[in-house]
């Protein structure tokens, strides 16, 4: 898919994204960053940057040199080409996000332990969502041994969509099982390179400032095998990083540009995804807010940020801190992911099925997010201007008094030009009681149980997936 463009909304002015990447730049040159692991303490020494025990403070020339071997453009792919993204420019697409480790359940409702058929049928659900573009693991699998943990939910995510996948590693080895599974497949390593239809997301930085030193390994051996992989630094306004938004975001602008330089000098041309995901606290109750107008603010103005580095970038939108897809559910995810898409985000992720400030996911909100993206979707396409869609010559054809609903240009013109809502309802109210009087919760659950019950998606190669049984812990039947 090739995805539409944004750009549209701009919250910063280009002398303001100047201010920030200043101050940015100032942040890593004067204060640094801290860094326990001696193998990006050598790295970062050998290319020019100060190290003073686990201090490290970048000149100038250290961060340009990395910015001079970042790729501006790369492809993430699906399994199957017509779901591949292209990241570049400000080309857009949303897709799941999150670690949740509840999970509402589709019959009941009740909140339960997230598992790995729940990762499977997520995965078989997204893959049947016209405009969720891509499967990020929404859920930890709590029925599956920490050992195991992350070969199995890539092999549950894989095996049941063709999506491009992302999720974590917790540690060096567990990132090349998984990337050796992969590779069986692709068919190889070449071919995995050439089309990675695998990504990583990878926590690296503490906020502020500081280096996660296991997923900081993780990092480094991910873009050696020059797999893509998120950046995901996401500090929380007025908790760890400065309260007000532009402190913030230029916070999260040096942590970003410190771990540029990191994956670039180490692994040069590595395609990674600057992921900023600037958040905030809520300072009386202390907890991280989801739902907040801030936060779809601040997430498009880092989106402003990586178009500056040109680089494509990785962020969030579609969080809400209600427990259940009610009205706040809607209002708070509508704003967030209309204002990313319109500021030209390329991978937008949490944007569909989260709940509780990222500690749930619902099956039925997936469905009910598919529809607000596809929304959103329409207002990147605009309103097309022509000889023909101005309508003249209908106008000339039905004259005045006349209607146009049998009109040849309406025939034309009536599915390509408004975004058909699935799930909405549009009925009279009579006909709305008649057929059960239905919420849009309880649409959503029905579509969703619909989906599961016929949605059958493409498999691994059956031979290939015996292969991956007799060599990995695989504990999905």
């Amino acid at each position: 898919m090739n995805g539409l463009v944004g750009g549209q909304y701009q919250p910063l002015s280009q002398k303001n994204i100047e201010k920030i990447h200043e101050t940015s730049l100032r942040i890593l040159e004067e204060i640094g960053v801290k860094v326990a692991l001696d193998e990006a303490l050598q790295i970062f020494k050998k290319h020019g940057a100060k190290v003073d025990g686990e201090i490290v403070r970048f000149p100038f020339s250290v961060v340009e040199k990395a910015l001079k071997l970042v790729p501006h453009k790369f492809l993430m792919a699906g399994r199957e080409e017509k779901n591949d993204l292209h990241m570049e420019d400000k080309r857009v697409y949303l897709g799941t996000g999150g670690a949740a480790l509840t999970v509402l359940d589709l019959e009941t409702g009740e909140a339960k332990a997230g598992t790995i058929r729940d990762i499977a049928q997520l995965a078989t659900l997204v893959d049947a969502l016209e405009n969720v573009h891509f499967y990020l693991r929404p859920c930890v699998p709590q029925d599956i041994p920490k050992e195991a943990m992350d070969i199995n939910q890539f092999y549950a995510a894989l095996a049941n969509t063709t999506k491009n996948v992302m999720a974590s590693a917790q540690s060096v080895q567990n990132a090349r099982e998984v990337i050796a599974m992969a590779r069986m497949i692709a068919d190889g390593e070449e071919a995995l390179v050439r089309r990675p239809f695998i990504s990583f997301v990878t926590s690296w930085m503490i906020s502020p400032l500081h280096f996660a030193t296991e997923t900081t390994r993780v990092l480094l051996e991910v873009t050696k095998n020059k797999i893509p992989v998120a950046l995901s630094s996401a500090p929380m306004a007025g908790s760890t990083s400065p309260v007000t938004l532009a402190g913030a975001l230029a916070q999260v602008h040096a942590e970003q540009l410190s771990g540029i330089c990191l994956t670039q000098l180490a692994n040069p041309g590595s395609p990674l995804l600057y992921g900023a995901i600037p958040s905030m606290a809520d300072l009386k109750w202390m907890t991280y807010v989801g739902g907040g107008i801030e936060f779809g603010l601040m997430n498009a103005a880092i989106s402003q940020m990586a178009q500056y580095l040109q680089v494509p970038n990785y962020n969030s939108a579609g969080l809400t801190d209600s427990k259940i897809p009610d009205i706040q559910a809607g209002y708070e995810k509508a704003y967030s992911i209309c204002l990313c898409v319109l500021a030209g985000s390329n991978y937008i992720h949490h944007a569909a099925g989260m709940l509780e400030s990222m500690r749930a996911v619902a099956y039925e909100q997936f469905v009910i997010d598919d529809e607000i993206i596809g929304m959103a979707l329409r207002l990147l396409r605009g309103i097309q201007i022509d000889e023909e869609t101005l309508g003249f010559e209908a106008l000339r054809e039905v004259g005045p008094s006349g209607n146009f609903l049998s009109s040849m240009h309406t025939v034309k013109f009536m599915r390509q030009e408004y975004f058909r809502q699935a799930l909405a309802d549009r009925q009279a109210r009579d006909a709305w009681g008649k057929a059960g009087s239905l919420d849009g919760r309880e649409r959503a659950r029905r579509k969703a149980r619909e989906i599961l019950k016929s949605h059958i998606p493409k498999e691994i190669d059956p031979k290939i997936d015996q292969e991956i049984r007799k060599r990995f812990d695989i504990r999905l039947s």
